[in-house]
C-alpha cells in the first residue's frame, strides 16, 4: 500500500465508553486512528488505548474546532471522520478498503447513515441522509458550525453505497435532551451573524418538516418509531426559532413585562444584551 492510499480516521469523544468500542473495531484496519478527548470521565480513554489509537487531550472547543484540530493530528491525506456513536458497517468496509486499493476517483465521498431509531434500525427503504466523511484533506477541511460540524471540500464529491451505522438516539430521553442542547447552540451562531428569523416560520415550518420527515423521507416505514421521530424532529425545528424569539424578546424587554412588585431573578437578559 502506498502513501496515497494510506487512511486515517479521526474521532472527537467525551464520554463516549458505550459505543467506543463498535466505533473503533469497524476501523482497526485504518493506517492510523487518532482519538481526541475532551477529558472522559468514564471508560472511553481505556477503551483508545486497547485499540491502539493515538490519544490526544483538550478541553472542548466547539463541535468544528475540535473536529478541525483532531484532522489536523492526522498524518495522511486521506481521512475517515466518525463520531463516536458511529460504526462501519462490513459492506462499507469492504467498500472503502478497495476504493482506497484501487485509487480515489474523487476528491470527497459520502456516506449513506443507516439511524438507530428507539427501539429498532431503520428500515432500509428509508431515505437515509448521506454524509461527507471520507475525504482528502489537502481539498478541505471542517467548517466552524457549533452544533453540525461537517468536512467541506473543493472538488468532486461522489457516494458510497453501503452505510454506516448510528447509535446517538437510543430512546426518547436521549433524542429530546439531544435537540435541546443542539436548538440551544444553533441559536447562539444565528446570534452572532444577527440573523434573527420570522416569528411565522415557529407556525409554518414545523408542519412542513414533519411531513418531509413521515412521508418523502419515508419515516412511516419505521411504524410508530417513524411517527414519532418526525414528531420530534419537527418540533426541534420549531424549538430553533422559538428559542431565537425567546431570546430576541428578552433583549428588547427584559424584565418590564413582569409585575411591578415582581423581584427579577439575577440571571434574566436585559435590553443591554441586544445584539441587533
Amino acid at each position: 500500500m502506498t502513501d496515497r492510499t494510506r487512511l486515517s480516521a479521526f474521532i472527537t469523544t467525551y464520554n463516549n465508553g458505550r459505543t467506543l468500542t463498535a466505533c473503533l473495531q469497524s476501523i482497526r484496519w485504518a493506517d492510523e486512528v487518532i482519538v481526541l478527548d475532551s477529558f472522559s470521565t468514564d471508560d472511553t480513554l481505556a477503551i483508545a488505548q486497547r485499540h491502539g489509537a493515538r490519544i490526544i487531550q483538550h478541553e472542548f472547543m466547539g463541535y468544528g474546532p475540535q473536529k478541525q484540530m483532531a484532522l489536523a493530528a492526522t498524518c495522511y491525506d486521506w481521512v475517515l471522520l466518525l463520531d463516536a456513536d458511529e460504526a462501519l458497517s462490513p459492506d462499507l468496509q469492504t467498500e472503502i478498503r478497495q476504493l482506497l486499493q484501487n485509487g480515489p476517483g474523487a476528491d470527497g465521498y459520502e456516506i449513506p447513515r443507516q439511524e438507530q431509531m428507539f427501539w429498532r434500525m431503520y428500515n432500509p427503504a428509508t431515505r437515509m441522509n448521506h454524509y461527507l466523511r471520507l475525504f482528502d484533506k489537502r481539498k478541505g477541511g471542517i467548517d466552524d458550525m457549533p452544533i453540525h460540524a461537517a468536512p467541506k471540500v473543493q472538488g468532486d464529491i461522489a457516494r458510497l453505497k453501503a452505510p454506516m451505522y448510528h447509535y446517538g438516539e437510543t430512546d426518547i430521553h436521549t433524542k429530546v435532551d439531544k435537540i435541546n442542547a443542539y436548538s440551544t447552540g444553533l441559536v447562539v451562531d444565528k446570534l452572532k451573524k444577527h440573523r434573527w428569523g420570522i416569528p411565522f416560520i415557529m407556525v409554518l415550518y414545523p408542519p412542513l418538516f414533519f411531513i418531509r420527515s413521515y412521508l418523502f423521507k419515508r419515516n412511516f416505514l419505521n411504524g410508530w418509531a417513524g411517527f414519532i421521530n418526525s414528531v420530534i424532529a419537527a418540533f426541534y425545528v420549531f424549538l430553533k426559532y422559538a428559542k431565537l424569539y425567546e431570546h430576541r424578546q428578552f433583549a428588547k424587554h427584559g424584565t418590564r413585562l413582569l409585575p411591578d412588585d415582581a423581584p427579577p431573578l439575577p440571571d434574566y437578559p436585559s435590553r443591554s444584551e441586544d445584539h441587533s
